[in-house]
């Protein structure tokens, strides 16, 4: 039985959405940038007398008691330009090292899926389907090398663009901020939606124009023409590896070094100019919470997408060649674009941000908004792009699937993604008592502050993971139910040429781990959007900073309530990011099952057994080659600093500037040196394993390193988030149990600043780079899961 009936959507409307909701998408990222830009940022230049001469237009700020200083603007201008520099001088330098990684990789993809049949150019036998003959294995081992180019470049361009808008929005908003919390938020938002509908759609649109490219060429061929589509998604998320780990050592080297010895030693305010790493700290934000988070979740978009294409290839809708069926995924994203675009307009249009209480509401609005409208998308295009029934290929076996199954398990994993993300906010926000204990243990030192922090940190994990087994646990329940009700206990199918014998138990089983990939795809738009907003607003209240001390020391306090910090909301969408992550890997290692032809993966044998000891352990070395990295480049960095306090006279008092250069080029050269190691070790892993060790233990590392590497990453993240929001409860003193632990400079404040100081490689380092680590070993193993099960195991076939 392969489909019980056609699609509603027709092929021609399939082509038609998918390219239409991508350059939708492009478009209200434009208008938004647009909108942005109309913040006017430097001075407007006329020619008047044959002379140029500098003079303004129009007020560029408001005047607050008859004060309207354009020094201001200028110096907001001067930083933002600074910041800006740094940072795509540092993309550029790492960009370079990448691309020899990425030309090496591509040959290595070449050489190693062109081997499987010896370089052959004849037509071979398909391996899903016997009675077809499929493309010779050479010319998907060149595709696959185009598809895994394209998937890099996608990556990096979306990092870069991502980076470039948020230096680009910076300073508007501080500029913003000084008509009220309102209009600083609308620019803030907006730039986080021009990075985020650019990622979507631009990654939607390459994917799209990529594989009807590439379907020229493979023509019915589909088995072949998704196996090379495969490298798109190994590309993306090679590329954000190198990018969040370098991003991420860039960040907290400079962050570290400024915090302990501007905060601590010096007693002077976060971002202040004064402080050498200053500006080193705010283009790690960039390169770090921007580009790198950019490159990361493109992976994830082209690694679920990937995955769903490979199961969905292999299965009824490859036989077929039902072309709608197979861009289900992408019909999904389309969908999302739409949906985000809608919810966009609550934030920006519909309602007005008018006081900083408002802010965090207006942020989760958001999430709740887009979650619930994506369901109804969601069931749509479920509806109408999907057969009633079908199959698809699930550990060597077709299993039958209804197409309300399927939606029923996308919307599972999109609302646990928001569960999720509310939990780690409880965790990780200092409007809840686990934030509140961890800030009043620092009352008796930064020892107690560690302890509840790791304490919080391990806990945190309990629930995120009970909600993803109940859930699923649920529909499970309900699936079963109707098959009990509905089916007989024994039927049988007439599955590729046989009659298949299939108990109605096996059918709440069918619907295959590669098609979760609805959990990041329709919801990463909005996902990312939110999350821009954090490092923008950051990188602005450092402006804001910059400006008030160096043109006019101490004008203008009242401000920094203007542009309050909400990182419980950013902290809440690492969460999601960690979730999604664990469900792409999830898909990603079902499709590789497949793919290698794996019937069981049977933790009892030897071989899976040492495989997975060895996979729950890497996530554990990449965490201490990364942390090691992060104190390195940090121990350079406070002794630059304390350098520059002690040598360089009237740098406190505001006379003198200090030496920013050196200490961009010290988190410069720290974190292009240092990602290397950790690089090597996520990509050379699934290679050594595959090739000496086979597909079974290959296997067994995949599994192992998703159940530690999501584990460490959610405990990694809230015990970052909680230490960072329990010093900030403190700083802030809004509410009495505050204030009996502040002021700034007391003992607890100092304790909370070193707790922070800890938690700041977890949280924005390593935590981060594990959503990388799981997928990205899993997307390797898919691609080259051809040439592991012809060639691989060389040592139990040696021995």
């Amino acid at each position: 039985m392969v489909t019980s009936s056609t699609t509603i959507l027709s092929d021609l409307g399939t082509q038609l959405i998918i390219p239409v909701c991508a350059i939708i998408g492009i478009i209200f990222s434009l208008v938004q940038w647009y909108l942005v830009s109309k913040v006017k940022l430097s001075l407007d230049s006329k020619s008047e007398g044959g002379e140029n001469k500098n003079v303004f237009n129009e007020s560029l700020i408001e005047e607050e008691e008859g004060v309207n200083d354009h020094n201001v603007v200028k110096k907001c201008a001067d930083i933002q330009n600074a910041i800006s520099e740094g940072a795509t001088s540092f993309l550029f330098t790492e960009y370079q090292y990448v691309g020899v990684f990425m030309v090496a990789f591509a040959v290595l993809i070449f050489v190693f899926l062109g081997s499987v049949k010896g370089f052959s150019t004849s037509t071979q036998q398909c391996t899903y389907d016997t009675t077809k003959q499929c493309k010779p294995a050479l010319f998907t081992a060149v595709f696959s090398t185009i598809s895994f180019i394209l998937g890099a470049i996608t990556s990096v361009i979306s990092g870069f663009l991502g980076m470039k808008i948020a230096t680009y929005a910076n300073a508007r908003t501080t500029l913003e901020a000084r008509k009220g919390v309102g209009k600083a938020f609308i620019v803030a938002f907006r730039s986080g939606a021009v990075m985020g509908f650019l990622l979507a759609a631009n990654g939607l649109l390459v994917l799209y124009i990529t594989i009807n490219l590439f379907k020229i060429y493979y023509g019915d061929d589909w088995e072949g023409l998704f196996e090379a589509i495969t490298g798109y998604g190994l590309g993306g998320s090679s590329m954000a590896l190198f990018g969040r780990v370098g991003g991420g050592i860039y960040t907290k080297a400079a962050d570290v070094g400024a915090d302990l010895v501007g905060k601590v030693e010096r007693n002077i305010p976060e971002d202040d100019p004064r402080n050498p790493a200053v500006i080193a700290d705010n283009v790690g934000d960039n390169v770090g919470d921007i580009a790198g988070m950019g490159s990361d979740l493109f992976g994830s978009y082209a690694e679920s997408s990937c995955a769903a294409l490979v199961v969905a290839s292999i299965s009824s809708f490859g036989n077929t060649h039902d072309f709608t069926a197979m861009m289900y995924p992408l019909l999904i994203s389309s969908v999302g674009i739409l949906v985000c675009l809608l919810t966009t307009l609550f934030a920006t249009d519909f309602f007005e941000v008018k006081t900083v209480k408002e802010i965090e509401p207006a942020l989760k609005n958001q999430l709740i908004i887009s979650t619930f409208l994506m369901t109804l998308g969601i069931a749509l295009i479920s509806w109408i792009a999907l057969p009633y029934s079908f199959t698809i290929f699930n550990f060597g076996v077709q299993k039958e699937v209804k197409n309300w199954e399927l939606f029923l398990c996308v919307s599972v994993g999109l609302w646990a993604g928001l569960i999720i993300g509310f939990i780690t906010e409880y965790y990780t926000s200092n409007a809840y008592s686990p934030v509140r204990d961890v800030a009043d243990s620092c009352r008796t030192g930064a020892a107690t502050n560690v302890i509840f922090g790791l304490a919080l940190g391990y806990k945190s994990v309990i629930i995120p993971k009970n909600q993803l087994i109940i859930s699923t646990f649920l529909m499970t329940l309900g699936i079963a139910l109707i098959s009990w009700i509905a089916l007989p206990y024994s039927f049988t199918i007439f599955n590729f040429g046989v009659q298949k014998e299939v108990k109605n138990w096996e059918l709440f089983l069918c619907v295959s781990v590669g098609l979760w990939a609805g959990l990041i795809i329709g919801f990463i738009t909005e996902y990312y959007t939110s999350n821009a907003y954090s490092p923008v607003r950051d990188v602005a209240d450092s402006c804001r900073t910059g400006a008030a001390t160096n043109v006019i020391f101490g004008l203008a306090l009242g401000y920094k309530s203007v542009i309050i910090p909400i990182f419980a909301i950013a902290i809440s969408i690492f969460g999601f990011a960690i979730g999604s992550a664990a469900l792409v890997s999830l898909a990603l290692f079902g499709a590789f099952v497949s793919r290698a032809e794996i019937t069981t993966v049977d933790v009892l044998t030897p071989k899976v057994f040492i495989g997975l000891l060895v996979g729950a352990m890497l996530p554990y070395w990449f965490s201490a080659m990364t942390m090691k990295s992060v104190g390195s480049a940090a121990l350079k960095m406070v002794e630059e600093v304390r350098r520059q306090f002690n040598t360089i006279p009237g740098i406190m008092e505001g006379t003198a500037k200090p030496d920013y250069a050196t200490c961009v080029k010290i988190s410069t050269d720290a974190s292009i040196k240092e990602m290397i190691p950790p690089g090597a070790l996520v990509m050379l892993t699934p290679l050594i394993v595959g090739i000496f060790f086979g597909v079974e233990t290959l296997s067994g590392v995949l599994a192992g390193s998703l159940v530690s590497g999501v584990q460490i990453a959610i405990s990694a993240s809230n015990t970052g988030g909680a230490w960072d929001n329990a010093k900030k409860y403190i700083e802030a003193g809004a509410s009495e149990h505050a204030r009996t632990l502040g002021p700034k400079g007391s003992d607890p404040h100092k304790a909370a600043v070193i707790g922070d100081t800890v938690g700041d490689p977890l949280k924005d380092t390593s935590g981060p780079s594990l959503n990388i680590l799981i997928k990205l070993m899993a997307v390797e193993s898919l691609v080259f899961a051809p040439f592991f099960a012809t060639h691989g195991g060389l040592l139990f076939k040696i021995f």
